[in-house]
């Protein structure tokens, strides 16, 4: 790693914070990809019965 110097307290935390908001953006995307599927899969369902 090189030498930050006086810097390594603002750079290493917005790189946390970086990494921080991609990991929510990522774990939002999953969930909101579970919930419509699993939608979809209700309403293939309903469709399949009513049919």
């Amino acid at each position: 790693m090189p030498d930050l110097g006086r810097y390594a307290t603002e750079v290493l935390s917005a790189y946390a914070g970086a990494i921080a908001l991609l990991a929510l953006l990522i774990a939002a995307s999953v969930w909101k990809a579970r919930k419509v599927l699993r939608q979809l899969r209700e309403a293939e369902n309903r469709r399949d019965s009513s049919a």
